[in-house]
């Protein structure tokens, strides 16, 4: 819960702006090659099914996340502590499956990478600025 007194901080302000904006990408990128045509799907590659999947359930965890962040709230920055942790377990998973000689498309490597690094850099900070602050 937040205060009357208590402003957004620059930071939350823009870690929720990027969490929604990462969040409806990720749902119109990942929306477009699940439920698209053919030439959708054969644009996008090698695409791994189960990471696909993840992100675009995820995107909707992110628009979430940005607007709980922005109305400063606990729950937000536990559910971005959640997002940065099963998206490192997809990336570990997506890991085995390359490693298991498994078809993928490289580009599928550097925006888990991006993922990973921008959800474990938004629950940082609002764990920092909401939770230990508002203890």
């Amino acid at each position: 819960m937040t205060t009357p007194k208590q402003q957004r901080g620059p930071l939350i302000w823009a870690i929720s702006l990027v969490a929604v904006g990462f969040g409806l990408l990720t749902i119109k990128e990942g929306g477009t090659i699940l439920f698209g045509d053919e030439a959708a799907r054969a644009t996008a590659g090698n695409y791994v099914p189960f990471v696909l999947w993840f992100n675009f359930l995820a995107g909707f965890a992110y628009v979430a996340a940005g607007a709980g962040l922005w109305l400063q709230q606990r729950w937000a920055a536990r559910l971005a502590v959640a997002i940065a942790a099963v998206t490192t377990l997809t990336f570990a998973a997506f890991g085995v499956h390359v490693v298991s000689g498994g078809a993928y498309e490289p580009r599928t490597v550097i925006a888990m990478s991006l993922r990973t690094l921008v959800w474990v850099t938004i629950a940082a900070i609002a764990w920092r600025r909401l939770v230990r602050r508002l203890a």
